[in-house]
């Protein structure tokens, strides 16, 4: 392996230009060296020393090298920073007749992004060996040529540059020539043989020597070729180009076999030594590849396609020879005119394909862009489309960066294919498009969306346990785990409502089920709240109202106010024998807890002592006289009637009532039992006859003083309630119609005065009262 060393850096200073954007540029460029033939894997230098870099720093910044002739032909180990060979590298093969070999590379380190200019000259090892194109050559010298003319000789090639290349030539000793080297432009080195004696065709005609061509290295090589002298009889003019150097301009595009140029040249001789025929003078394998020149017209043709991207210009050298065998040397310039052949180029150096969304201004992208035209066929435009939230941004020199503009929404769109195109400014227009797709991934920015703020659930009462009594249902419009969601039910407000043992909820589908049988007069409706929250991080949730309704069934009956069943003595209405019909006798008043049609009560006659005697208003309740009533009617009377409700099926209660037939309310009334004989009804209306007409007598003394204890009694009714007998006080609430909507929308107290310890009296005006009950709620 071959010797490495440190080229120092030149005085000159050199300045760098350029934009600097998310990138940090080092002004100064490191410069190695090393010799062609180095094997693969040869140490280069160390670059994190010479970057100022700790160890571990490139690895951690994802560090590249790349080289400006688009080949990867150096590899950096990001552990250890050392620069390695990738191949072996040929210099003649990189840059071919140039002696000055440079490599120019980049260095570039990602977090944050910097880069570094590098270059590393080739040095170039004798290991071409001079070579002739031909073996021999012949050379014709007039017999009268004059000592110290000078004749052109075959050229060597070395593809070694500097010392190791062609330094000088060497013939076989004889006594009629010499070599002299002589330096050309280009710095080429041609051999001249020189005359040293006068010829003498008829002493010696042809002369075979040994042409040898010497380069500078250590140890020399060399190359040889036979040099054939034929002397000729005097031709003493030789031909000459009209117009030298020629000058031509011939596009790269050019198609095979078009002429490039027709040259010319004249002889002044006559005869055959006059006549011209033309030739390449020396050409390299390059030139003797691309061009031909027709012998005796002169015209130089294209046998190859011309690549201004190899080779800008041509220096080609001819010959015009006459039939002596003189010659004459012209010189022909080709400039190659570069044509727009080549498309842009685009190399992506960093790629990131996932960008999470909500991000501020984030690098997609790194990558540089190429054309190998030059002039407006290798100038560029960079651009992508105008409806992505993309922009490109110059970083150094050909890169770009590509990042976000402003952040992303997966929720808006969770995929971007761009397109990235690189136009030249060339005629016509060439572009290249590479598309990029990258993806946006989810971050938890959205709260879980119920489909309503609020639910109402309609559950009838006397439900079974885990009944499924609804859903909610919301959704989020994150993905994956940030649109997991999860239900629970909030605790509630009320810290009389026992949520907890009401219902629950499913927490994975929203299903809300009820724990226990509801009780509509109990508890008619009820409100919670429903959290959703998402598995996101931070987790997001939102809330929604949920009304349960409870609907009535038909599981009470109906209940008897008045007159009151669990009364110790049954209690007796008093009706005139006078009273007309549809004399209000009394008013069954009954309730139902139940509510709509479920407590809309109707009445009717079950059972009476004597039928159509009485009649129940269906609606109200109202125990009315049917008709007149007679003196042979019963002084008693037993009424059953049948309260029903509306409800399905229908439920009912009964209520006995008894009535009393008197001829007047000053008529002394003693309760008789409930229960007696028929027969002893009519035995009881004859003594009441017998005692009535006995006391008629004393009728009018007796009523004043019924008149008297009435008045008293009125005045001393607060503040003797043993002498009266009314239900006061409030209904229990579990009696009253709760919605209002029953057949009564009043309850109603009745007063009964009795005065007297002895169990007589006399039966007062029924007067209704409205006592203030207050509907409560059934949840309270």
């Amino acid at each position: 392996m071959g010797k490495l060393q440190r080229v120092q850096p030149s005085r000159q200073v050199i300045a760098f230009i350029f934009m600097m954007f998310l990138s940090q540029i080092r002004p100064e460029s490191l410069r190695y060296s090393v010799e062609e033939e180095t094997e693969s894997g040869s140490f280069v230098a160390h670059l994190t020393k010479d970057l100022g870099l700790g160890t571990g720093d490139l690895a951690a910044r994802s560090v590249r090298v790349m080289s400006d002739d688009y080949k990867q032909r150096l590899l950096l180990d990001p552990q250890t920073g050392d620069l390695l060979l990738k191949e072996k590298i040929d210099r003649e093969e990189l840059c071919g007749p140039i002696e000055r070999c440079v490599l120019h590379f980049q260095v570039f380190l990602e977090m944050p992004v910097q880069f570094f200019q590098g270059e590393l000259w080739i040095q170039d090892i004798n290991d071409h060996s001079p070579a002739f194109t031909d073996r021999e050559m012949l050379l014709k010298i007039p017999e009268n040529s004059q000592p110290g003319t000078l004749f052109p000789l075959k050229v060597a090639q070395d593809l070694d540059v500097g010392s190791n290349g062609l330094q000088k030539y060497t013939i076989s000793p004889n006594s009629h020539f010499h070599v002299l080297t002589r330096n050309y432009s280009e710095g080429k080195k041609y051999p001249d043989l020189v005359q040293d004696k006068a010829l003498d065709r008829e002493e010696q005609p042809e002369f075979s020597l040994t042409l040898m061509a010497l380069d500078g290295g250590s140890p020399p090589r060399s190359g040889t070729i036979t040099v054939r002298i034929l002397i000729m009889d005097v031709n003493d003019n030789a031909p000459e180009f009209v117009h030298t150097p020629y000058e031509v301009q011939v596009l790269e595009n050019s198609p095979l076999d078009s002429p490039v140029l027709s040259v010319l040249a004249r002889d002044a001789d006559a005869g055959n030594f006059g006549s011209v025929s033309y030739g390449l003078f020396q050409p390299s394998d390059e030139i003797k590849q691309t061009f031909s020149i027709n012998e005796v017209t002169g015209e130089i043709r294209l046998r190859k396609k011309l690549d201004f991207e190899k080779t800008k210009s041509y220096h080609v050298e001819i010959e015009a020879i006459d039939g002596g065998g003189l010659s004459g040397k012209g010189t022909v310039f080709i400039e190659v005119v570069d044509v727009n052949d080549n498309a842009p180029e685009l190399t992506i150096s960093s790629l990131t394909s996932s960008i999470p969304e909500n991000a501020p201004e984030t690098i997609v992208s790194i990558f540089r862009v190429g054309d190998r035209d030059s002039g407006d066929n290798g100038k560029m435009t960079c651009s992508i489309p105008d409806n992505v939230p993309f922009i490109l941004k110059p970083t150094f020199k050909n890169f770009y960066t590509l990042v976000t503009e402003s952040p992303l929404d997966r929720e808006s769109r969770a995929e971007y294919n761009i397109t990235i195109t690189v136009t030249d400014m060339g005629t016509p227009r060439l572009k290249t498009e590479h598309a990029i797709t990258i993806l946006v991934s989810d971050v938890n920015d959205n709260a879980p969306a119920f489909s309503q703020t609020s639910y109402t659930l309609l559950v009838r009462e006397n439900n079974s346990p885990a009944l499924h009594i609804g859903s909610v249902s919301a959704t989020d419009r994150d993905s994956g785990t940030n649109a997991q969601i999860t239900y629970s039910l909030l605790p509630t407000q009320d810290p009389h409502l026992p949520l907890a043992s009401l219902v629950s909820i499913n927490a994975n589908n929203g299903q809300l089920f009820a724990l226990t049988a509801l009780d509509f007069e109990a508890l008619q409706s009820f409100e919670f709240r429903v959290d959703a929250t998402d598995q996101g991080s931070p987790a997001l949730s939102s809330q929604a109202l949920v009304r349960v309704v409870v609907l009535d069934d038909n599981d009470n009956s109906p209940f008897v106010l008045y007159p009151m069943q669990n009364a110790s003595a049954p209690c007796t209405e008093l009706v005139p024998r006078a009273a007309e019909q549809g004399y209000l006798v009394t008013k069954v008043v009954a309730v139902d807890r139940d509510s709509g049609q479920n407590a809309w009560l109707s009445y009717q006659l079950l059972k009476a002592t004597e039928p159509g005697l009485f009649g129940v208003w269906a609606h109200n309740g109202e125990v009315r006289t049917a008709r007149l009533l007679s003196e042979r009617d019963a002084a008693r009377h037993r009424l059953v009637v049948l309260v029903k409700d509306n409800g399905e099926p229908p439920l009912s209660a009964s209520v006995t009532l008894h009535v009393l037939l008197v001829d007047g309310f000053s008529q002394p009334y003693l309760p008789l039992p409930e229960v007696a004989p028929e027969r002893s009804q009519g035995d009881s209306l004859t003594v009441y006859l017998v005692i009535a007409l006995a006391s008629v007598s004393s009728l009018f003394l007796f009523s004043v003083l019924v008149f008297v204890v009435v008045r008293l009694c009125r005045r001393r009714r607060a503040g003797a309630p043993g002498v009266c007998s009314v239900p006061e006080g409030h209904f229990p609430g579990h009696l009253v119609d709760i919605s209002g909507t029953g057949t009564l929308s009043q309850s109603y107290q009745y007063e009964v005065c009795l005065a007297g310890d002895s169990g007589s009296g006399e039966f007062k005006f029924l007067k209704p009262i409205f006592p203030n009950l207050l509907i409560q709620d059934s949840g309270n």
